[in-house]
């Protein structure tokens, strides 16, 4: 086995071992987290058995795709989203985890191609109202939801969020589950959802026990991430 592919088989060890701490006999995805890293690691974690791959800046991605094309990846793109890049955001990509606006919702509502199942979007909730993250607030959920399910191309599938770092238990599950109880509240609303995007590499283990459905992780599979250099500073 390669390294990756080494990586790859313990994270989803320790998926099942937080798994069986917090009581789930749920399914929990991972979503590889493949940022910065060349396409060949792509690959050979995708020889290794891992389909979904999440992706956050947009050129960078595509160029990953075109070289790609022979590996049946589900892409997913989970970093902020500016407007003038919804419609290759739209065209390119299975999932998006980062809406959390209405102008989002429209845009990406009109560039999916009709050829192709609507876009699974996630709403992205800034739990932790941090300046400096994208994300909408809890007050504007129901609104940005009803208007995901108003669009046929689109399908609303849930929340993401990227809750401020600690490095305390505790602290990780009580930011959590301010995610959990706004999707909770969501569906008690009537809006279908089946996904909780919630947890990386440094708090998934809180993540799950607050009822993660998705879990993103990327140094832990593909180790380090490399230096980049790119011409695009967001989206």
């Amino acid at each position: 086995m390669t390294i990756i592919a080494n990586s790859l088989q313990a994270v989803l060890a320790n998926i099942r071992q937080a798994q069986q701490d917090a009581g789930r006999h749920d399914y929990i995805r991972l979503l590889a987290v493949s940022k910065a890293q060349p396409a060949e690691q792509l690959r050979e974690a995708f020889q290794a058995g891992q389909t979904a791959f999440g992706e956050n800046y947009l050129q960078e991605a595509l160029a990953k795709q075109a070289l790609l094309t022979d590996c049946a990846i589900e892409w997913h793109f989970i970093g902020p989203i500016q407007s003038n890049k919804t419609t290759p955001i739209a065209e390119y990509f299975d999932w998006v985890h980062s809406v959390d606006r209405l102008k989002l919702v429209k845009r990406l509502a009109e560039a999916r191609p009709t050829g192709k199942p609507p876009l699974n979007v996630c709403i992205q909730l800034n739990s932790s109202a941090e300046a400096s993250k994208s994300g909408t607030d809890i007050l504007q959920l129901a609104e940005l939801a009803a208007a995901i399910e108003a669009e046929p191309r689109l399908k609303l599938r849930g929340l993401m969020s990227i809750p401020a770092p600690s490095k305390d238990f505790a602290t990780q599950r009580a930011q959590f589950r301010i995610v959990r109880n706004a999707f909770l509240a969501l569906q008690a609303q009537g809006h279908t959802l089946d996904t909780l995007s919630i947890g990386m590499s440094d708090d998934y283990v809180a993540a799950i026990h607050e009822g993660a459905t998705m879990i993103r992780i990327g140094s832990a599979i593909f180790g380090a991430r490399p230096t980049r250099n790119r011409d695009e500073t967001t989206a």
